[in-house]
């Protein structure tokens, strides 16, 4: 019985093949068991399992070789990539054309229809163009072809383009582009600034054609480039303004030196949003310490109190007020004051020569904390209103806010 379990396991052996390589071809080994003894069949199997254990290790250690091989020219070409040359695109192309849609909020149109190209645009994500790259492989942007609006990254992270002058060689060509006149404003829409080539020590050297800028909610800026006058001339991002991309939404980014970008907190002017108006519905004799306005047509915001007659500053900002009364008895004189925080700050003054009416409206502006109190006192001599005269009124405004 061994021995026929022995020869049933060296039939199933025989169809083993040699994987020993000769040439491009392989040997096919069969096995011929019928004459051979029991000792000399173990013997044949285990020098063909030791053949392919070693033909097994062979063929991993290529494949690992291969694996590596494979490893080092994804490497090589990735920093081809890096340093890749616009000089050799061809005529039709551009360097990083994806469209970039803003996230935050919709596309919005202007007044005109056209689409604003802070919601469309092309992100140009090139890091040798950055300030501080330099390489033997010059770019030239004259043989872009661009097309639309587009906004700078450096691998992934909003950038801008430097507002002074960048040393030759750098920026991934021989004469560097910088933006003369500055970033404009949101404020100021899309304008046109100046562009300058540096090359032989003088900034200025290529005055390249102007573009378009516009600045955009989110600390960024989006430009309309064009082809420059001559090769080889590209345009910079300055890798100094990084920073500019951390800023929150209630900062600016800020430069003293053009070289250091910080940012710094908004000064935001927003319109006002604060406006109420009243009258006392009757007549006032002698002193009133606070005139109750409680006929009150207008009060936006709700900062106005109708049963005490004072208005109280809902926040920091510059406010303007009025007051107003008439008079109708001979030779008197009559004073309404504009109290702030206990201050009699401005007068409405009525003096009657003879028998008329007189009237009279004053205004004042000024600088309100928030929480301050203005209220009207009738300070001396006689004001005539009736229901529907509106002759003895009080109002204001909130004209900005301060933060």
């Amino acid at each position: 019985m061994v021995a026929a379990g022995i020869q049933v396991l060296a039939l199933l052996l025989a169809c083993a093949v040699s994987t020993a390589e000769t040439g491009q071809s392989f040997k096919l080994k069969m096995w011929k068991t019928e004459d051979q003894p029991v000792h000399q069949q173990f013997s044949q199997v285990n020098e063909e399992i030791e053949r392919l254990k070693y033909d097994q290790a062979v063929m991993k250690q290529k494949q690992e070789d291969m694996n590596q091989a494979i490893m080092h020219c994804a490497q090589m070409q990735a920093s081809r990539d890096e340093e890749v040359n616009v000089t050799t695109l061809q005529e039709g192309s551009s360097p990083l054309p994806y469209p970039f849609f803003h996230e935050d909020e919709d596309p919005e149109e202007d007044n005109d229809g056209v689409l604003d190209p802070c919601y469309h645009y092309s992100g140009l994500d090139q890091p040798w163009r950055a300030t501080n790259f330099s390489t033997k492989n010059v770019a030239c942007d004259r043989k872009v072809q661009w097309k639309g609006w587009y906004r700078l990254f450096y691998r992934g992270k909003t950038i801008q383009m430097p507002e002074r002058c960048v040393k030759m060689e750098m920026c991934g060509t021989h004469s560097p582009l910088w933006l003369v006149g500055g970033h404009p404003r949101i404020r100021d829409g899309i304008v046109t600034r100046k562009v300058c080539g540096h090359w032989n020590r003088n900034c200025c050297a290529f005055k390249s054609p102007p573009i378009q800028v516009k600045a955009c909610r989110g600390n960024f800026y989006v430009y309309k480039f064009v082809k420059p006058q001559a090769c080889h001339l590209a345009y910079c991002a300055d890798i100094n303004t990084l920073v500019c991309g951390r800023c929150k939404k209630d900062e600016i980014c800020n430069s003293r030196d053009k070289i250091n970008w910080f940012c710094k907190k908004s000064k935001r002017r927003v319109k006002a949003k604060v406006h109420f108006f009243a009258s006392y519905p009757g007549s006032l004799r002698g002193k009133v310490n606070r005139i109750q306005f409680s006929k009150v047509y207008v009060n936006v915001g709700g900062a106005f109190n109708s049963r005490t007659g004072v208005f109280t500053a809902p926040v920091t900002g510059v406010y303007q007020f009025f007051f107003s009364t008439q008079s109708a008895t001979n030779g008197a004189k009559t004073d309404l004051w504009l109290v702030i925080n206990g201050y009699w700050v401005s007068v409405s003054h009525t003096h009657v020569s003879s028998s008329n009416s007189v009237g009279n409206l004053s205004t004042y502006m000024t600088s309100l904390r928030k929480g301050a109190l203005v209220y009207v006192t009738h300070n001396c001599g006689n004001s005539w209103a009736n229901s529907a005269s509106n002759t003895i009124t009080f109002g204001g405004s909130l004209l900005l806010v301060r933060i």
